[in-house]
Order: C-alpha cells, then structure tokens, then sequence
C-alpha cells in the first residue's frame, strides 16, 4: 500500500472509530461493547493495525434483535433498510442501513465503462430478490445511470434446501423457472443493455440465448465461487464483444471490483476493495492476525469502516490468494475466491 493511501486509510480509522464510540454518534452496541473495555477505543486506536484491538467480530451478534443496536445515534430517526446474508438454516445475519448500498453502487458504476454500459439504457437484474441488498443496490446501480431496472423472482434459500435435500430434478426446475422469467423480460424490452448475473445463471442464460443477439453490452457478474475456467469460457464463448465485469461483494462488506483484464494473469479472478470504506486480507487460518505472503492462500478477513456500519476483522467463509496491489488499485487484492476448504462441508452455494 502506498504511503499516501496509508495515510488516508488510517485517517479514516480514526474517523470512524470517533463517529461509532463517541456518546453523541455512537452506535449502541459499540457502545456497550466500549463501557466493557479498560481502554478507550477512541483515544488509542490511532492507525488500522491498532484494529486488532478489537479481537474478531462475531458473526453471531448480527443473529437476531434488535437491530436497531447498530444504527448510530445521527440515524436514529432516517429511514432504515435491513438486508439478511446467509439464513439457509438458522437465524440469517443482518445489517442496517441507510444509505450505504447507494454510495457503494455509485462508486462501483465509476469503473463501468459508458460504452458498454451506456447512460440511460435499462438494466436486467437475475439475482436474489426478497431481504438481500442486492437487488435494492442493482436497482439504484441501474437509476443512477439514468435507467430501469427489471427484476424477477427468485429465492435463494429454496434452491440450498433442495440441493441438501438432493432433490436436483427440483433445482434444475427451478434454474429453468428463473431463466424463463429473464429470456420473457429480454424478449420484452428491448432497452435493456445491461445485466447483472450470478456465474452459474450466465451459464444457464447463454445455452438459451445469444446475449450479443439479445442486446445486450454490459455484464456485471457477481458470486462467490468464480473460477478461472469460468473466466476463460465467458471470455471466448459468451462475451463476442460484451464488456464482462465480475465483481466480489456481500451484505456487510459492499462490493469489490475486477482488476483490469490482462491475458497474462490467466484468467484468474482478481478483486481489490473499496479502501478506505472496506479492507480485505488474506491471513493464516491457524493465526488470523498474520496476513499471508503474496501469492499464498489463507482465509479472508474483512474489516468495513462506515459511518453506518463498523464491522473489524470478520473472518468470511471465503479463501483465496493475498494479490499485491496493481495500477489501478494501489492496495492489497484477492485472487479466485472460493469457499473456505475448511467450511466446505457446511456451504452450500445454490445459485451463486
């Protein structure tokens, strides 16, 4: 990281660190979590490495309610959106907001090139719908650019039911359900030039339909698992022209983008996040406080710094190779994200 993003970075802590554990802005459950320290987060967190004061974030403390803990005390009375992550069993996580998927969206759409992405063309959105972010954040993607979004139905936690329940005939019924719902809005509008889509959808949608054919100019893909052989099959069987944009992204983190395309790197998939806003490291699985070298595998370690959400060091279900920064993104990346091997018996990814 260069010096002067360093800088900015932890300037930022500091900020962020004051707004959530200050008595006039905090955030309750900040503020709980501070009146139980012999320290004061706000006086001596100084830089982002004093962050592993903290300790890991607990995945747990975003089950259940009330949410309301971790809206701080300047949002109290804005309207507020609650959006859920994971719940295929369990009580699913959740994250308040207020704003924060429209400022993460809007600078997303900064690396969307107008060309292919053109101002004022309407979007398809094939992805989750019900209590998740994306559809909400694709949507505004969409309006910011000056154009609609048209939504279908689908429910993400039915197709990880029928997958540990085996039942493939029904997940295959339902892939075709969700990819009928997209060819009939295509077919019907013509405006639409931009799609975002899950990998394994893309797949599903490109054996129906030639979306060169279909008009379409722009993918944003975004899913967990997208590897280099999927990389190199959208690029020379499905794109004939279209701009391919895959991105890493979740409830509590916002989005990371692509670096760039570049023939040497061999289709890996390589995402930098939205510094100063997000933070992702790739560390050591038996010592999560030590980031890896560059080039090795470790599980990926999350640390958000918003003024609506404060989430340090959260150890994701996901691992991949540490990336060193590039050009474009002066900072540490991700390459090839996929499931944690040593989870992987406990996710499932259904549509992703």
């Amino acid at each position: 990281m260069q010096p002067q993003t360093k800088d900015a970075l932890d300037a930022h802590v500091r900020e962020i660190v004051h707004w959530h554990f200050s008595p006039e802005t905090g955030t309750p459950f900040w503020l709980d979590f501070a009146a139980k320290l012999d320290w004061d987060p706000r006086r001596e967190i100084r830089a982002y490495e004093d962050l592993d004061r903290f300790g890991f974030f607990q995945d747990d403390w975003l089950r259940g309610g009330p949410v309301r803990r971790w809206v701080p005390k300047p949002y109290a009375n804005r309207p507020i959106y609650t959006f859920e992550t994971g719940g295929s069993t369990g009580v699913p996580k959740s994250r308040v907001t207020v704003d924060d998927f429209r400022i993460d969206y809007e600078a997303f759409s900064d690396t969307l090139p107008d060309e292919f992405f053109p101002k004022g063309s309407d979007w398809l959105m094939v992805g989750p719908s019900g209590p998740r972010r994306l559809r909400l954040a694709v949507e505004h993607l969409a309006q910011h650019r000056g154009g609609i979004s048209f939504c279908l139905d689908l429910d993400p936690r039915w197709v990880i039911k029928l997958i540990k329940a085996r039942q493939m005939d029904q997940v295959e019924a339902y892939k075709r359900h969700v990819i009928d719902q997209a060819l009939t809005l295509l077919k019907a509008h013509d405006t639409i030039k931009c799609l975002f889509i899950t990998p394994k959808l893309l797949e599903a949608l490109a054996e129906k339909i030639s979306l060169k054919k279909a008009g379409i100019t722009g993918i944003f893909c975004g899913g967990t698992e997208m590897t280099p052989q999927f990389h190199r099959w959208v690029r020379e069987e499905v794109l004939d022209g279209i701009y391919f944009a895959p991105t890493y992204g979740n409830t509590l983190m916002g989005l990371a983008t692509h670096k760039p395309f570049d023939i040497t790197d061999n289709y890996a998939i390589i995402y930098y996040p939205p510094i100063p806003r997000a933070v992702l490291e790739v560390v050591d699985p038996d010592n999560p406080m030590k980031l890896v070298p560059y080039g090795q595998t470790g599980r990926v370690r999350l640390t958000t710094l918003t003024k609506e959400f404060f989430i340090p060091r959260f150890l994701e279900r996901d691992e991949a190779e540490r990336e060193p920064p590039c050009e474009t993104y002066p900072w540490d990346g991700v390459r090839n994200v996929r499931p944690f091997s040593k989870l992987q018996s406990s996710v499932t990814e259904g549509v992703y």
